[in-house]
């Protein structure tokens, strides 16, 4: 058991760069959607410099920012604080409830972002290299 926890530890540090670029990378489709229309149409563009397009401002220069692993401490906080908003903004108002209000993603996408937050962007990152190179 103590050669799976090692193993399993030594992996921990890239696993977390994993997390931050796969969540970056869907989170930055949020965004796509609602300014560009890809790779789906958004049912209402946004109107300009309106909530909705800011949110998706946000998404993009922000899941850009995470896939690089640039800056990522501060840009998870502040994309964490959007869902945070996203959620109690859109969805809690529908529903008490997560599973009814359609809120499980903002929610998760919140947690995880707060979580880069304090756990940094891992070694597979633009900040980890410029630590390493100063």
């Amino acid at each position: 058991m103590d050669r799976l926890t090692s193993t399993l530890n030594s992996w921990a540090p890239t696993v977390l760069s994993l997390l931050r670029i796969i969540a970056g990378l869907l989170f930055l489709q949020h965004g796509l959607v609602k300014l560009v229309g890809f790779p789906m149409a958004s049912p209402n563009a946004p109107a300009l410099f309106s909530l909705i397009w800011f949110a998706g401002a946000i998404e993009i220069v922000g899941g850009i920012l995470l896939v690089l692993g640039l800056l990522t401490r501060p840009v998870a906080f502040i994309v964490a604080g959007e869902m945070a908003f996203a959620y109690f903004m859109g969805h809690h108002p529908r529903s008490f409830y997560p599973i009814q209000n359609n809120g499980n993603l903002a929610i998760l996408y919140c947690f995880v972002f707060f979580y880069l937050t304090f756990a940094g962007p891992g070694p597979l990152s633009v900040d980890a290299a410029r630590a390493r190179n100063p």
